[in-house]
């Protein structure tokens, strides 16, 4: 009895907070003439002609792109195969490994969380999970057998550090020391996806072990803190972390397609994963990962740093909801001063360049917009592993995504090209 009481208790408490209606009721990402929305349709037939010469010249295999303006989708157009040996012709609606941009996502459910005054963003991680303990750097390291020592750092990892990349955390076989990727395959961490049955607390408490790069808060090391935040969403709500985005993000949203898994009915619209070799599209074999993780395998591993699918228009109404501060189709998930500081520079003076992190997304500063080519300053954007790009400009009030799906050596200029003729098209 005292069971079912604690798990009613539970799902009142989600349901409470799953969503808020608003007093704003911006609409759903609907379809609108160009014209209408201030893009001139010649130049967004320059874009439509420049993706389908990099097909046509077998630079790529297929792609789906689109662009919204206001809130309304003004091109949204497929080409090329998603896979080329079956001749299986690309839709829009297909669904493509997104990867890193999973981590824009975890990120907007830790805030959502934190705006329940759950946790503080400066509190040490080790506060929610004791595994962390006292934060150790590495000291020593024995190329021969993989030994270490370590040392005590005089900072802790904080949530702020795990959202920013500044934890001193590594990413085990991406990682760009050689030292880091021995010690993470060695204690046995999963990397981005598996189709193995493990989970990612199991991971998480692994990671926890091993030392880091550098003091925590004091430099940016691309990271799987992501992933150990996936696992902090557990540990706060009690509920496991595929089940907290779908129903506290996902449904709200109407973002019907985007999943850590497809279900079956789904599994025929995901994109095949191709790499080139002699000038012919394949699939991708089966290296550290099984590229057919998301229809395959035990399905128990929720990556917040790299496992979701998505779709062009899923992951399109995800970003218009940053762009309406936090709210959309009279739903809000976060709030407007939450969504301020999300776009905040959160590293100082750690990055300096055409870019500052915020607590989700890179954003371009003065010096990125003055460069031009990349959107007004506070434009927001990332991308992910597989090869999908996206920003969003709150200023002009404009999305781009751009999925494609290959690894290994790719001759890919699309990015910057669709992205630079994107703001080109603006006419208002």
């Amino acid at each position: 009895m005292t069971k079912i009481v604690f798990l009613l208790s539970l799902f009142l408490s989600v349901g409470i907070f799953a969503q808020t209606p608003s007093a704003k009721q911006s609409p759903a990402l609907s379809e609108a003439l160009a014209a209408s929305q201030g893009m001139s349709p010649e130049r967004l037939s320059k874009i439509d002609a420049m993706l389908q010469e990099h097909i046509t010249k077998n630079e790529l295999p297929g792609a789906v792109a689109l662009i919204a303006r206001n809130g309304k989708i003004v091109f949204h157009k497929a080409y090329g195969m998603a896979d080329v040996k079956s001749k299986k012709t690309m839709e829009k609606d297909a669904i493509f490994r997104i990867a890193s941009q999973t981590k824009a996502i975890t990120s907007t459910a830790v805030l959502m969380l934190w705006e329940e005054g759950k946790f503080k963003l400066d509190d040490p991680i080790s506060k929610y999970i004791p595994e962390f303990g006292e934060s150790q750097l590495l000291d020593t390291f024995n190329e021969a057998d993989g030994t270490y020592t370590t040392k005590p750092a005089k900072n802790q990892i904080t949530i702020r550090d795990l959202i920013t990349h500044t934890s001193g955390i590594g990413y085990g076989v991406i990682d760009g020391d050689a030292r880091f990727k021995k010690m993470y395959a060695k204690a046995g961490i999963t990397d981005l996806f598996t189709t193995e049955n493990t989970t990612i607390g199991e991971s998480v408490k692994k990671l926890a072990k091993l030392p880091l790069h550098h003091e925590p808060g004091e430099a940016y090391t691309y990271s799987e803190g992501l992933d150990v935040l996936a696992y902090f969403v557990e540990v706060i709500s009690g509920i496991p972390f595929d089940n907290f985005l779908k129903t506290r993000i996902f449904e709200p949203l109407g973002m019907e397609d985007t999943w850590f898994y497809l279900p079956k009915e789904k599994h025929g619209r995901l994109v095949t994963l191709q790499t080139k070799e002699e000038n012919k599209w394949i699939k991708y074999p089966v290296t550290f990962y099984d590229p057919d993780y998301p229809i395959k395998g035990a399905r128990t591993f929720f990556s917040g740093g790299a496992g979701l699918s998505s779709t062009a228009k899923d992951y399109a109404t995800f970003l218009q909801l940053y762009l309406n501060h936090g709210e959309l189709n009279g739903v809000r998930l976060l709030s407007r001063t939450t969504v301020n500081s999300m776009m905040s520079n959160q590293l100082g003076t750690i990055w300096d360049g055409n870019k500052h992190y915020g607590l989700a997304f890179g954003l371009i500063n003065e010096k990125g917009a003055a460069a031009g080519g990349e959107g007004s300053e506070g434009t927001f954007d990332w991308g992910g592993y597989f090869n999908t790009q996206y920003f969003a400009d709150p200023k002009e009030q404009i999305i781009g995504v751009l999925l494609k799906q290959t690894r290994g050596p790719v001759k890919d200029e699309t990015g910057w090209k669709f992205r630079q003729m994107v703001f080109a098209a603006v006419d208002d």
